[in-house]
């Protein structure tokens, strides 16, 4: 039989009252009996029922809205499904969830989506964010001020009163592609990085990791360095085509985002498949395609999925429980596949 909030309230010999006080962190409690109430709830297994929290949930009428960045790219729409099941579940509780989704980067909208959410009175965000000044600002002002926790997916900015981040460790996996590179070029020749957005800070922080790598690990590699191709495969062909002509010896390209399919286009139009090493990221189905026929040697990812549904859970627990993450950095693992283990 289920244990009641009743029966923790008669073995500590306090009102139901002050058991639920204490059980859901909301105060007005001796911090001697709000330890021993928890205690006891510990020792004999008390869990709140389904359904009870559903009707607490109703109650506190908690609203949760997510703001995604560059949804309309692939691997943004796998952390979508990620963010839609988290959603179901929260709802199942009797929370609300709000997704908007931006297509490209825009700061701007970004803050007028912020501003509407507090007027609308929900009670955490998760966003996917970019550099920018404002919204840095506007970050700490909602989580110090406004006293609405914000959770960063993605794209992280470190430096702000953000709750948590979830996503991979950029540096750590720039580290790692330059380390790819490094072996599969024989630590020789010329290089070039081509990446999104530069607003985004993840996709710049894993060419820094990337480019401090490559300076320490292998000193006589010629790192030409970056090109911004705005998530556009089409873009990303045309950089291509221009690189490939003005340096017809480059041996390896780094691809931090999206526009994986625009570079490989390229490489076939010159013929230069075989010729040039291609490090990107994320397992999504154009750049497994180009992995499994040798087009790509290395693909590394980050798991889209865990970062929308975390992002959601994490303020869940937060605004439900009073729980805080274990960390202020729930990172995503860094998984290297090629074309034999993908």
């Amino acid at each position: 039989m289920a244990i009641t909030l009743q029966q923790i309230a008669d073995l500590a010999g306090v009102s139901r009252g002050t058991v639920d006080r204490a059980l859901n962190n909301r105060g007005r409690i001796k911090p001697e009996v709000e330890q021993r109430i928890k205690k006891i709830a510990k020792d004999v297994g008390y869990k709140p029922s389904r359904a009870g929290r559903a009707l607490a949930m109703a109650k506190k009428n908690i609203k949760i809205g997510v703001i995604l960045q560059l949804a309309q790219t692939p691997f943004m729409k796998d952390v979508l499904i990620g963010l839609k099941a988290a959603k179901l579940e929260a709802e199942s509780f009797g929370a609300s969830v709000k997704i908007h989704k931006i297509n490209g980067v825009n700061p701007t909208e970004v803050i007028q989506i912020m501003e509407k959410m507090k007027s609308e009175k929900f009670n955490g965000i998760a966003l996917s964010p970019s550099q920018d000044n404002l919204l840095i600002k506007l970050i700490d002002k909602f989580s110090q001020e406004y006293n609405i926790p914000i959770i960063t997916f993605n794209s992280d900015l470190e430096n702000t009163a953000r709750l948590c981040f979830i996503g991979q460790n950029a540096v750590k996996s720039g580290q790692t592609a330059a380390g790819l590179m490094g072996e599969i070029t024989n630590g020789q020749g010329q290089i070039i990085i081509i990446s999104g957005h530069e607003e985004n800070p993840s996709l710049q922080q894993r060419a820094d990791g990337f480019n401090k790598e490559i300076s320490i690990s292998y000193p006589q590699i010629n790192n030409l360095g970056i090109r911004y191709a705005y998530d556009d495969d089409w873009v990303a062909e045309k950089i291509t085509d221009e690189i490939l002509d003005k340096y017809p010896n480059l041996k390896g390209i780094y691809i931090t985002g999206s526009g994986v399919f625009g570079v490989c286009k390229s490489l076939q139009k010159a013929n230069k498949i075989k010729d040039i090493k291609i490090i990107a990221n994320d397992f999504i189905n154009d750049n497994i395609q180009l992995l499994s026929n040798g087009t790509i040697n290395f693909l590394i990812g980050q798991d889209a999925y865990t970062q929308g549904y975390q992002s959601i859970m994490l303020l869940f627990h937060k605004l439900f429980d009073n729980k805080n993450p274990d960390s202020k950095f729930a990172y995503t693992d860094i998984v290297i596949k090629n074309r034999f283990n993908i």
